[in-house]
């Protein structure tokens, strides 16, 4: 369950949201507004999807009125007893008298004020090159361009930039920075550079820096990895899978993969690393809709850390994802929750990152309420200081919100940004898995659908799909 806020009973919305699904065998019911999950048998999944429709809303637990138990027990009486039905009333009631089942939503209010509140920046994603050595089909940064031109930052520029993190992080202590490209070990010395300056800073201001680097891995040799290993508190590694679809879409620019010439740094480099954070992140599009033979082949060669997620692309695009693969990609993910529960029901271990939640507190109320933070706790510096709500609004010049060099940062962008939250996007508002993922990637939304409070369907249909799967692979570890 998400951490509860207290707030004053005006505050209530009335609205009770319940979901439903059956997946490998587990009857799940969600309580959207608690968080709550229950893993029940079908006599309470089937008692709870009927009063689903016909509990009256209600700002406060509630008995359930016998008139509404008398209608179920008639609906059901060919399935069920009188006295199965009874009992399932008994455990429900319990579950509504803990606020855990058919309870009100008490945050819609809670964010009315978003725009008002005060921000503190907590994250950079520094463009420390705007230049790549591969081409990859996919890449949303056009070979490290991003719609303009080849450029690395310079150590006078990544310096501003933190320098305008401290200042603008208010009493926030640790402090996140990702080197970011493009290839960020194309502009290598200006890294190790900003490193130690970060270091030099934390002191004079009491801050912690958590750098964190995202690479390719082609330049990754053995003095870099050491040096990552020491300063990087995580480090992300672009490896998109099997070799066969790795360097169909991760290619060199004269159109030669890099599988070969990459694994093995990452494997070097990982079994240095010890316990310290990494994953390896890839993708998948129409060319490897099989997707769950890419994780598996990851975890295969020694990454115990791994991330695979859709590229999302026009409609128009030979490898775009569309409507007609969602009953392909909806079984990969159920495929998926299997191969995972074997592998830990043989002693493994794995983290396959799109199947982490965490059922009993989570992420701050704000943070479901508004997601990653882009255009106020977390901004994108581009190599000419251009401040960007995140690395994918880069090039979009509409939304530069400033630049370091000239001082300048737009508060009315930030304040759109502060206000994109769940109950500002007409598709968020009743939607089960708003409290999950937030209302979705503003980037996404911006991209395919010209605006930021709008969410992007297909991508949300997938969420919701890989969330039931996080939600069921979670309970199948709790059960055990």
């Amino acid at each position: 369950m998400f951490r509860v806020v207290c707030l004053p009973m005006s505050y209530r919305r009335r609205k009770t949201v319940i979901h439903q699904y059956i997946n490998n065998g587990y009857y799940i019911v969600l309580d959207v507004n608690s968080g709550s999950v229950h893993s029940v048998d079908p006599l309470l999944y089937d008692v709870i999807s009927f009063l689903s429709e016909r509990i009256p809303d209600s700002e406060k637990p509630f008995q359930i009125a016998q008139s509404l138990k008398d209608e179920t027990a008639a609906a059901l009486k060919e399935k069920y007893s009188q006295e199965e039905i009874r009992e399932a009333f008994e455990d429900i009631q319990e579950l509504i008298d803990q606020e855990e089942l058919f309870t009100a939503d008490i945050y819609k209010n809670f964010v009315m004020d978003f725009k008002k509140r005060q921000t503190v920046v907590k994250a950079l994603c520094l463009h420390i090159a705007h230049d790549c050595n591969l081409a990859c089909q996919y890449c949303f940064a056009e070979e490290g361009e991003y719609h303009g031109r080849r450029a690395l930052m310079s150590f006078e520029v990544g310096k501003k930039a933190l320098d305008f993190l401290i200042a603008n992080s208010g009493n926030r202590r640790n402090l996140e920075v990702d080197f970011f490209g493009g290839e960020p070990l194309m502009n290598w010395q200006v890294v190790k550079d900003l490193v130690a300056y970060g270091r030099e800073q934390e002191k004079l201001h009491d801050k912690h820096f958590r750098f964190t680097v995202t690479t390719n891995g082609v330049l990754l040799n053995d003095e870099i990895q050491d040096f990552v290993n020491k300063e990087m508190d995580n480090v992300v590694l672009s490896l998109d899978g099997r070799k066969e679809v790795n360097d169909r879409m991760r290619v060199k620019v004269d159109g030669s993969g890099c599988y070969d010439r990459i694994v093995d740094n990452y494997k070097k480099l990982v079994e240095k690393r010890g316990d310290k954070e990494y994953y390896v992140r890839g993708t998948y599009t129409k060319y490897n809709l099989d997707f769950s033979e890419d994780v598996m082949h990851l975890y295969n060669a020694g990454f115990d850390q791994v991330s695979v997620e859709p590229v999302m692309e026009d409609e128009s695009v030979e490898y775009a994802i569309t409507e007609k693969d969602l009953d392909q990609i909806y079984a990969e993910y159920d495929k998926l929750v299997d191969q995972i529960a074997e592998i830990k029901d043989n002693g493994g271990s794995i983290n396959f990152f799109h199947f982490m939640i965490d059922l009993d507190q989570g992420p701050c109320v704000i943070k479901r309420l508004r997601g990653c933070g882009s255009g106020n706790e977390y901004v994108a510096i581009t190599p000419d200081g251009d401040i960007y709500p995140c690395h994918q609004f880069v090039g979009h010049e509409e939304y530069c919100m400033g630049n370091l060099e000239q001082g300048t940062f737009n508060t009315d962008i930030k304040k759109e940004f502060a206000g994109a939250h769940v109950y500002s996007k007409p598709t968020c508002r009743d939607c089960w898995a708003k409290f999950y993922c937030s209302g979705g990637c503003n980037a996404n939304n911006y991209i395919y659908n010209g605006d930021i409070h709008d969410a992007y369907e297909l991508s949300c249909k997938i969420m919701r799909k890989r969330l039931e799967c996080a939600i069921l692979s979670q309970v199948r570890d709790m059960l055990k």
